[in-house]
Parts: structure tokens; sequence; C-alpha cells
């Protein structure tokens, strides 16, 4: 997995750790929300219900109020009873029934067929008595009861919550109920919608969270082909330097060689051929001045020699492999000084020879470039180099008395400011720090390299 994908990664992964972790969290409190909610319902749904059976007793009751309280208990008084409750109804299974105390239907409208019957040992699919549980219930002063009763309009089983008083003037028990299938039909539909509510949360969080991957991963993308076109943009640029750079070095090379060494080459040549003329000439005192222009030759060659270890020293100073950092500085300030004029005061402290080669030739290439851009520009009459280590890495300071340039200004135009740009782009690449700051009254350099650079 490249870099740039593992970052994405990383960016989206925690972000999907978190919605699926908030998903989680509001789909638990939703549930525990909506079964709160169910039971509330259902207890006011139920509450309302039993107050409902509770009037219903209380009406039925009063419509045969004046045959109870009359006292009379005849046949005729009793028909008359069971008449006006039979005729009392509220819905398609909303009725009254009448039992006597041993358990015998005396009346059931939607049911005929059980009048007459004794159903005291009645139980339901659960073994539960269902007469006698509503007896006693009556004979302890009336409320409600849970059964299972088979419903007129399906005639089949379901739930009922009944409502029962005892009259015992007349050894009666009379009630009514509601079934409950219809209360759990309208729970069932409150649970279909909460589930419902729940799914399009859980939905709206997944395109919460797809859409935010997806922004993350086109940002993401977008940033990585930007830094792409900025890193391509500097990679040319920085080619081109090395290319600058090169071409610079050649035409320097190219210099020396032409301007120096090739002349003085050319003039040794002349001057060993007209030495080998005076040898074979036979005019009298040609042949004792010969060895005069030989030894001339001699020492225009030791003069090539010395160029030649010049330009070898700046392309890679032997002593910098051979005695380390420190002498080749010493070394290059002492030369710097037999070529300008200016003297360079040199001090190194500390422990100097813990970097790695590459970082002690950076540092040096750094103190090339700088003694090459204070002859150029600065016009100092002193140059100081300082190279300090505190055993976690080695730092370098050169600073001179000259004039000063605009350092930002240098380092931000484009066809000015290379060799400054080299020195930071080459710190740079060992992880190190670089900082110039120059003024008026002269220019200070530092640089620091690692040991681990």
């Amino acid at each position: 997995m490249k870099l740039r994908q593992k970052v994405i990664f990383l960016a989206i992964t925690p972000l999907i750790l978190a919605l699926c972790a908030i998903a989680l969290a509001v789909r638990h409190q939703s549930v525990l929300l909506a079964q709160q909610q169910r039971e509330t319902i259902q207890q006011a749904y139920l509450s309302s219900k039993e107050a409902e059976l509770k009037h219903y007793v209380a009406l039925a009751s009063h419509s045969i109020s004046h045959l109870y309280n009359s006292g009379r208990s005849d046949p005729a008084t009793l028909a008359e009873a069971k008449r006006i409750l039979g005729s009392l109804s509220y819905g398609d299974d909303g009725y009254f029934f009448l039992y006597d105390m041993q358990g015998n239907t005396l009346m059931h409208p939607r049911q005929p067929e059980l009048v007459g019957q004794n159903l005291f040992e009645l139980r339901d699919a659960l073994g539960r008595p269902t007469i006698q549980n509503l007896l006693q219930r009556a004979r302890a002063g009336g409320g409600l009861e849970r059964y299972m009763w088979i419903k007129p309009s399906t005639r089949k089983p379901v739930a009922k919550l009944g409502y029962v008083i005892a009259m015992p003037q007349w050894g009666w028990m009379m009630g009514t109920g509601i079934y409950l299938d219809d209360v759990d039909r309208a729970l069932a539909k409150i649970d279909i919608q909460q589930s419902g509510n729940i799914h399009n949360t859980m939905l709206w969080i997944a395109a919460i969270a797809i859409a935010a991957s997806v922004t993350v991963a086109s940002s993401g993308l977008a940033l990585n082909i930007s830094e792409f076109r900025v890193a391509d943009a500097k990679l040319k640029v920085l080619a081109q330097r090395v290319v600058e750079s090169q071409e610079e070095e050649r035409a320097r090379l190219s210099r020396d060689l032409h301007d120096g060494i090739s002349q003085w080459l050319v003039s040794i040549k002349l001057q060993i051929e007209a030495g080998l003329i005076r040898l074979a000439s036979e005019q009298p005192g040609q042949r004792e001045a010969a060895p005069a222009v030989f030894e001339h030759a001699a020492g225009q060659l030791s003069n090539v020699m010395g160029e030649v270890r010049r330009i070898s020293h700046n392309l890679r100073p032997a002593i910098l492999d051979d005695l380390g950092l420190a002498a080749a500085l010493h070394h290059l300030g002492q030369e710097y000084t037999l070529s300008s004029g200016t003297p360079v005061r040199f001090e190194a402290s500390g422990v100097t020879d813990g970097l790695a080669d590459v970082a002690n030739t950076v540092l040096f290439r750094i103190a090339q470039e700088a003694l090459t851009n204070i002859e150029r520009h600065a016009g100092a009459s002193a140059i100081e180099i300082a190279l300090t280590g505190d055993g976690r890495g080695v730092g370098l300071r050169i600073s001179d008395d000259g004039g000063g340039f605009d350092a930002e200004g240098i380092a931000l135009h484009p066809k000015h400011g290379i060799g400054l740009r080299n020195m930071m782009e080459r710190m740079d690449a060992i992880g190190g720090r670089f900082e110039i700051v120059s003024s008026a009254d002269g220019t200070v350099l530092s640089a620091y390299a690692a040991n681990n650079g």
C-alpha cells in the first residue's frame, strides 16, 4: 500500500468507526426508546379500555337497576333483566354476559349455544380455569380479569380483558370485555412504524458515512494530484537547477583548463621545442642557454601541477576523506586567504567527527559556496568559520563583515540566488537546519546536521 493510500485509509477508517459507533448507539437508544414508548402507549391504551369497561358495566347496571332494586326475583323480572342486558351491545364484539355463581351460562348474545351449559370447569389453551377466575374476581368485589375467549367475528380464541361484578340478590355474575387482538394490532403497527424509523435512521447514517468517505477520498485524491503536480513542478525546477549547476561547473572547468592549464602547456611545449632547437644548434652559446629554457619550462610545469591539484581539490578534496571535515575547512580557509587576500579565521570545538560522509560533504560544499559568494558579492575584509559539535550533531557558522544582501528576496527570485537555494536544498536533503541572516553590518550563515543525518 502506497503512502497516499495509507494516509487516505487512516483518515477514512476512524471516520467509519466513529460513524459505526454512533449508528450502534443511535440504534440502541432508538430501540430502547421504542420499547418504552410501546409500553407507555400499551399502558395508556389499556387504561383507557379498562375505564371504558367500567363505564359499560356501570351503564348496564343502571339499565336494570329499577328491577334489581325492586327486590323481586321472580322469573319474569329475571327474564326482563336478561332481555335488557342482551339488547345492550357496542360494536360487533361488544356484549354483556351472565353466569350464575355455579358457572352456568344464563345469557350470551353472541354465543347462544352456551346458554344453559355449565362452564365451571372450562379451561383455556394454557390450562387456566376461565369461569372460575371470573367468579373469583366477582366474589372479591368485581374487577378486571384477562383470559382467552373465542372472538365472535373471527371464531378464533384471542386474549380478552373482562370486567365482572357480582349481583348477590339474584346470584348472578355480570360482565363484559374487549378483545385484545385489536390492541395487539395497534401496537404491532406502532412497532412497524418504529422499526421503519430506526431503519431509515440507519440508512441516513450509512448514506452520511458513504458521502463522508467519498468526500475524504476525493479530497485526498485531489490533494494527492495537487501535491503530485507541485512536486513534479519542483522536481522539474530542481532538475533544471542541477543541469544549470552542471553546466556552470563544466564552464568553470573549461575556463580553468583553457585559460590556465592549456595556455601553460602550450607555453611549456614551445619552450621545450626552443630548448631542443638550441641543443641541436651549431651556433656558439646556444647549447649553453638550453638548460635555462628547460628549467623555466620545469617551473611552469610545477605551476600546472599546482593548478591541477587546485581544480581536483575543488571537485573533491582528498583531505576531507583523509583527515575529516575540520581539516578540510581549515585548508579551504587557507586557500581562500592565499587566492583572495582576505583573511579567514577558522575555529573548531567539540566533537566534529561523528557525521556521515554525505553530511560532511554537504557542510563542506556549503562552506565552498559561501566563500565563493563572499568573494563575488560581499566585499568583506574578514571572514570567520566556526565548526562546533555537541555529540548529537555538528554546526557550521560562517560570518563576514561585508555589505550584506536581501536574503529573502534573493531566495525567492527565480533567476538569482541559485547558490543560496542549492545550500538550502542540500541541507533539506540530509534533514538538517539552514539559516542565513544578512544586514548592512555583514552576513551570518548557520547550518546544523545531526549525527543520524
